[in-house]
């Protein structure tokens, strides 16, 4: 039998079911964020659930749909993390059994706590789609009930309670959304189009990993690389969310590497939460891509706060540069005594605080007169980056910034 797309009698039954087990999370206004992206703007903080992300919504609802024979038997899935311990979190609370099958590059974190909530662990495959194999090998051999983390009319309807609280605490004009496989969208845009159908709905995902925009054009997709934004690196998205996302989103947005650090930098600097990379994709269109984002008042949905803390100093050195506080210039000096010193004082006089000094003789095609230094800069904002620039160049020296790309 064809699964059917979840309805808001669905939703609603969802919450139903999962209320008495899960706290609705905040929806509160930064004030401040709303400044830097001129507008208002609306967090929705589901890293603050039990487990960390929105997963454990349609992950619990599908385990409390199942048929006791199917709950003693146990159930098994693919996830890079986020459903895995969602899954897991809540299978222990109701005694049901669970394998979850975990691609080689997840974070450590994220397997290491799967199995702290008791789920057996299989880490294989390069990705999801690879990971996802596996589990629906182990399902027909062990006689388990695969729970696919997206494309199942239980799991979007447990996503679209989101839809139902955002609805009941605030006006907004628009909403943002992390897309991967496009559970969470779907469930979200079934909500409100039914509720609300002038909000809306913009899917967000990272440029490297672009598989719904490739899905809806119907054209080939390849991944471009491994995205920080892990959590919604899926190379196939669902036949049943991608007939939804046609239908009912509105617009999709893509954003970069680095523009994605910006956000998790953002967010950890001025809301104080952390929020992982696939959680920031909402902040970092707003940001850099408002103009393709309609209304006054959106809402950003934080899905996740499981960061793999070895990555998070990466990220936030990456999320600086992109805010134009931290610079990296490259100047020509003359190689001669005090011409390092007339460079460093130059910054100085500019209130540049230099991080790190790397000076290049031998391996540079300068004359044999001049070296290049590279300079990694503290400073305030681009423009004051453009002023370190200026009056170095105003002393005659030449000057190159590297820029993330």
């Amino acid at each position: 039998m064809k699964p059917q797309i979840p309805t808001l009698d669905d939703i609603e039954a969802a919450r139903a079911r999962i209320g008495p087990h899960l706290v609705p999370t905040p929806l509160l206004e930064s004030r401040t964020l709303g400044e830097l992206c001129g507008r208002q703007v609306l967090c929705k903080f589901e890293n603050l659930q039990m487990t960390g992300s929105f997963k454990e919504r349609g992950a619990l609802n599908k385990l409390l749909c199942l048929s006791d024979e199917e709950k003693a038997r146990g159930v098994v899935a693919a996830s890079a993390g986020n459903h895995a311990q969602g899954l897991a979190y809540h299978a222990r609370r109701l005694g049901i059994p669970v394998t979850i099958v975990m691609p080689l590059y997840t974070p450590v974190v994220k397997v290491v706590h799967t199995q702290q909530m008791g789920a057996r662990v299989i880490q294989a495959g390069d990705d999801f789609d690879q990971a996802y194999e596996l589990a629906c090998d182990l399902a027909e051999r062990e006689g388990l009930t695969l729970v696919h983390p997206f494309d199942d009319p239980a799991v979007i309807a447990g996503q679209g309670t989101i839809g139902l609280e955002l609805v009941e605490a605030a006006e907004f004009d628009s909403v943002l959304v992390p897309v991967g496989g496009g559970g969470l969208i779907s469930g979200i845009a079934i909500a409100l189009k039914a509720l609300r159908p002038s909000v809306k709905v913009i899917g967000v995902e990272a440029e490297l990993c672009a598989s719904m925009k490739a899905a809806l054009a119907g054209t080939p997709f390849a991944p471009r690389g491994r995205t920080i934004a892990d959590g919604i690196a899926v190379r196939n998205v669902g036949r049943l969310t991608a007939a939804v996302v046609r239908e009912l989103v509105d617009g999709m947005v893509s954003v970069s590497e680095g523009e994605i650090a910006h956000g998790v930098q953002l967010l950890l600097e001025i809301e104080k939460t952390l929020v992982e990379g696939a959680g920031a994709v909402g902040l970092a269109a707003l940001l850099h891509h408002g103009a393709e984002v309609p209304g006054e008042r959106s809402v950003v949905l934080l899905s996740g706060g499981n960061m793999d803390i070895t990555m998070l100093a990466k990220i936030i050195e990456r999320g600086l540069i992109a805010d134009g506080r931290l610079a990296r210039l490259v100047v020509r000096v003359p190689d001669v005594p005090g011409g390092l010193a007339a460079v460093t004082e130059c910054i100085s006089k500019e209130r540049g605080n230099i991080r790190d000094v790397v000076h290049h003789r031998a391996f540079s095609q300068t004359p044999l007169g001049e070296a290049l230094v590279e300079f990694t800069v503290e400073t305030r904002s681009h423009q004051h980056v453009a002023q370190i620039e200026a009056a170095l160049k105003a002393q005659g020296y030449e000057v190159r910034r590297f820029a993330l790309v």
